[in-house]
Parts: structure tokens; C-alpha cells; sequence
């Protein structure tokens, strides 16, 4: 968005929302293959992937898949996550739709992770109950990476530390849908899903697919 046009009240921000809702539903009569395939989506849809991916607004997970509109189940949660309403929906697209695919998806420069580094170097960071439940469940992810890093006694680095930690927390998000849920365990082990990790690299556009 042009600095010229970002909205500084949110109400500006609603007219942009409402004016963009106008200019896709008069794109729905274009010749675009991806808005002719809306009508099938009405009653029905079958997602090739489920992404669940952070809730940065730099990660814009059909754009960096070039996908378009139904192709994919997409959950969004920062730091990418895993609790019971995140596995919950994993299992109803799954179970649903058929879907074979589940992406963890991470990517550079998390916040989210970001912050639990800082936690971690500096515990006397205070956040709110609910965005340290969040750190919370990152923790365990960055913790054994930065008891290494302080284990000689020098200092941290912490940009390391955050890179580390990123791909990390997507490993263990991964291992948290497949052993978190009986019913994607089953699904896993009898090869009908596949859940990998990937992160996004923010500079690039590039995905890295982790451990595949």
C-alpha cells in the first residue's frame, strides 16, 4: 500500500476494506480463470494443501503459492502456533475435504518467535496474559537452543538465536500435529496426510521446505 494511501484512523481503514470489496465483487464478471471457479465454490470446496502459517501480514500465503480463491485451507495464528483450536480445524479439513497435504509454515523475521528470544534473554520482558500464552507455547522450541548458546558463557546473539528458533518452532509445530491428535496420527501413519515444515524468507519470496 502507498504511504500516501495507508489509512491513520480506523475508519479510514474500513472505507479501504469496503472500496476493495466493491472492486472484487465487479472483478467477479471478469474472464479470469480464478473468478469464473468461484460459482463451484459456493456449495462446496476441495483444498489441495492446508497451510498453517503466521498471522504476519507480510505472508500473504496464497500470493507466495500463487493460488487462487479455494485452493487452500488456510489457518493463520502468530508464531504459527499449535493449540486445540488450530488442530481442530487441521483435523475438520482433513477429515472434510480429503486434504492430503498440511504446511507449517514459518518465515523470517518472526515476531512472534522473536519476542520469546527476547523473554528468554531478558526475563524481565512483561507481556500480556495472551500474547504470553503465545510466548509460552514457542518456548519450549527456543529454550534448549538458547541454554546451548549460554552454555560457554558468552553472550547470545540474538539474530541467530531468533533465525534458529524460527525453523525450530515450525519443527515443533509439525511434531504437534502429528502426535497431538489421534486423528491425524492415524491419517500420518496410514500415509493419507503429509504435515512439513517450511519457512518463508521474507527478503526472497523464496519457501525452504524443512526436513523433506
Amino acid at each position: 500500500m502507498p504511504n500516501d494511501t495507508r489509512p491513520n484512523t480506523g475508519q479510514e481503514a474500513l472505507a479501504l476494506l469496503k472500496e476493495g470489496n466493491v472492486r472484487y465483487v465487479e472483478s467477479l464478471t471478469s474472464t479470469d480463470p480464478c473468478m469464473q471457479k468461484r460459482p463451484e465454490l459456493i456449495n462446496d470446496q476441495d483444498p489441495l494443501a492446508i497451510i498453517l502459517g503466521c498471522s504476519d501480514a507480510r505472508v500473504p500465503v496464497e500470493i507466495v503459492f500463487d493460488q487462487g480463491l479455494g485452493d487452500l485451507f488456510v489457518i493463520r495464528v502468530a508464531g504459527n502456533v499449535v493449540a486445540p483450536s488450530q488442530i481442530g480445524s487441521v483435523e475438520f479439513a482433513a477429515e472434510k475435504f480429503g486434504t492430503k497435504l498440511v504446511v507449517v509454515l514459518g518465515h523470517s523475521h518472526c515476531g512472534a518467535v522473536t519476542a520469546c528470544v527476547e523473554a528468554l534473554i531478558n526475563p524481565e520482558q512483561n507481556y500480556s496474559p495472551n500474547l504470553q500464552s503465545i510466548v509460552d507455547r514457542i518456548r519450549p522450541s527456543v529454550y534448549n537452543l538458547h541454554e546451548l548458546a549460554t552454555a560457554n558463557g558468552q553472550d547470545v546473539d540474538a539474530d541467530e538465536l531468533v533465525d534458529r528458533s524460527i525453523r525450530a518452532n515450525v519443527r515443533m509445530s509439525v511434531s504437534q500435529l502429528k502426535h497431538g491428535s489421534r486423528a491425524l496420527e492415524d491419517l500420518t501413519n496410514s500415509g493419507q496426510l503429509l504435515v512439513v515444515g517450511a519457512e518463508y524468507d521474507l527478503e526472497t519470496g523464496k519457501v525452504r521446505f524443512l526436513d523433506v
